[in-house]
């Protein structure tokens, strides 16, 4: 027993630890976990509004399985947090957490999973996020069918460096989750939400190229000036 557990890297310890801490997460809030899965947004409410400490805490705990697995639809979470804390507050909330959440996801996919993750995905697939970085992590982030966990994962096993993973995460799950938060708001209406989340994410979309498309002129131009001017 004690040579399995000397033949553990630090890589294994926290792989198990953190398998582990899943698995207690599981058990102890079994009945949460429940009415999470069956949708139960109200009977959610009433049961963490008696704490809510404990409330936020367990909403992060499950906004980092969303990515992980993404096991639980991004916008009942959504819902679920403004239902607790309002909708200022909950988008905020849901905000953070996803941004907290999905580094720790790509830290886990970069310096603890990767020997055992890196085998199952396409060596192209990342070998397209090292070459667009930013490009690939922003459209994926406004991309209502690309999963969150698949994003955190596969930019953890590329090479894309931390400060334009995060800022593209940052900018890319404010749009999305803004536009999830105004369906269980009622500010979209049932007939338009899906034709006004498609014009959101094309314009967010348009709006990156024209700002890349202007980047690129003026460091074209400020080339220009240093080799007429040097």
């Amino acid at each position: 027993m004690k040579t399995i557990l000397n033949k553990l890297s630090k890589r294994q310890w926290l792989l198990w630890c953190g398998l582990l801490l899943f698995g207690l997460f599981f058990i102890l809030n079994r009945d949460l976990i429940m009415l999470l899965w069956n949708g139960d947004v109200e009977a959610i409410r009433k049961f963490l509004n008696k704490n809510m400490g404990y409330a936020l805490f367990f909403m992060f705990l499950v906004m980092l399985i969303q990515n992980s697995f993404t096991i639980f639809p991004l916008i009942l979470v959504i819902t679920i947090n403004m239902t607790l804390f309002g909708f200022i507050n909950g988008f905020i909330w849901s905000w953070l957490t996803g941004v907290l959440a999905s580094l720790l996801v790509y830290y886990g996919a970069r310096y603890v999973f990767q020997e055992v993750i890196a085998e199952k995905f396409n060596a192209k697939l990342i070998e397209k996020i090292d070459a667009n970085g930013f490009a690939y992590v922003f459209q994926a982030r406004i991309f209502p069918f690309v999963p969150t966990s698949l994003v955190n994962i596969l930019a953890g096993l590329s090479t894309i460096r931390l400060f334009p993973y995060v800022l593209a995460t940052s900018i890319g799950n404010f749009i999305y989750f803004f536009i999830l938060a105004l369906i269980p708001a009622g500010i979209l209406s049932a007939n338009w939400d899906e034709y006004m989340i498609w014009i959101i994410v094309a314009a967010a979309i348009l709006l990156y190229y024209l700002y890349k498309i202007v980047k690129r002129k003026r460091n074209s131009a400020s080339h220009e000036k240093d080799k007429l001017f040097p």
